[in-house]
């Protein structure tokens, strides 16, 4: 691979503060040729963490756990963000040189032997110009050495100005290693859509919904519509998505405690964990409250909800994830929400499918 310099830099463009283009040979054309690497590998959520062992160990090892094993606020039991794997910058075997998301870490004054190892990538004129601007941090390079890669190099001159930095931009690293994640799962989940959601939808709502061909339907009525990924064995999990419109009278309908009271008012008369006993609805756990954040679905402004759902007889539980959308033009409210039962197993996986479906769902196809 040719050493590393700042070819391209851009005005903090969404997610991080510059990018790499291009660690590979170009061609004819100027861009980059991948028609000889492999396909990326990986599990979802996995990152390739490469840094020199003394280093994890330390200060920025402890701000990198903050940033890639923090806890997914609003599940139903403890799970990070996202898996690490550390390696040794001079172990690195060509099959973890391909997987799907590598980080890179290191500092230029380091010179223990992981640290060089990754060093010796950058050229001198790329370390004058960190040198010279503490605020560079992070370059970025696609398909490095396999098409569908992401790999990030996140450096300093020295520990204390690489954790600052880090700890400013904690967000924006994360989000983008979500986003790919989530463009990853819908090509995957949206290979065949549900034609019979599609038309339930727009009969019913006026939306356009996404769901895969896996997903069937449930139940409906004059407000609802409820699909749902059966899972015939023990060792798949239970998800159910479910959609339902009101009127928008006030602001404060989008308002935490009103959304969750909206919420158990339509579980209570319509999920059950078992139809024949009325007492198994399903209720919102408060024990543990539900997290929020304001977010926007189809650029229409919605109301994330993360939590814990349980019936309440309390025979079955598990996570959910929901959004409250505001469609001021039409004065309606819209709640879409998933939530997945998977007894003693991870959710991770089955919320990330949840939201990757649900944030698909197009509330103006005339706009």
């Amino acid at each position: 691979m040719q050493k590393l310099t700042f070819n391209y830099l851009f005005a903090f463009l969404a997610l991080f503060s510059f990018a790499l283009i291009g660690c590979e040979e170009a061609g004819e054309d100027g861009e980059k040729s991948t028609s000889n690497l492999p396909k990326a590998r990986g599990e979802l959520g996995e990152i390739i963490l490469v840094i020199d062992s003394a280093k994890y160990a330390g200060p920025v090892g402890d701000v990198l756990k903050e940033i890639f094993q923090e806890n997914i606020e609003g599940i139903i039991r403890s799970e990070s963000l996202f898996n690490l794997r550390k390696v040794d910058p001079r172990k690195l075997t060509r099959i973890l040189r391909m997987a799907s998301n590598m980080v890179y870490v290191t500092t230029f004054d380091d010179r223990s032997p992981g640290s060089r190892t990754i060093n010796s990538q950058f050229t001198a004129n790329s370390k004058e110009m960190a040198q010279n601007d503490p605020s560079l941090y992070m370059l970025r390079s696609q398909d490095e050495y396999a098409v569908g890669q992401e790999v990030l190099y996140l450096f300093g001159n020295n520990d204390q100005e690489l954790i600052n930095n880090l700890r400013e931009n904690k967000e924006k690293i994360q989000n983008l290693f979500l986003t790919r994640e989530r463009e990853k799962i819908g090509r995957a989940l949206f290979n065949r859509k549900s034609s019979e959601a599609t038309y339930k939808g727009r009969e019913k709502f006026d939306i356009k919904l996404n769901l895969p061909a896996s997903y069937q339907f449930v139940e409906e009525d004059d407000k609802f519509l409820w699909f749902r990924q059966p899972t015939p064995r023990a060792d798949k999990p239970d998800i159910s998505v479910f959609f339902y419109m009101t009127d928008y009278t006030e602001e404060e309908q989008a308002f935490p405690e009103n959304i969750i009271k909206l919420r158990d008012e339509i579980t209570k008369t319509r999920i059950f964990a078992d139809p024949a006993v009325k007492e198994s609805y399903v209720v919102t756990e408060t024990l543990e409250p539900p997290v929020f954040s304001n977010t926007t679905i189809d650029d229409q402004f919605a109301v994330e909800m993360r939590g814990a759902w349980r019936t309440n007889n309390k025979s079955m539980g598990g996570s959910f994830l929901s959004y409250t959308v505001v469609d001021a033009e039409r004065g309606k409210i819209i709640y879409m929400e998933g939530f997945v039962y998977y007894p003693n197993e991870a959710h991770r996986s089955s919320l990330r499918e949840i939201e990757t479906i649900l944030k698909a769902t197009i509330i103006n196809e005339e706009a």
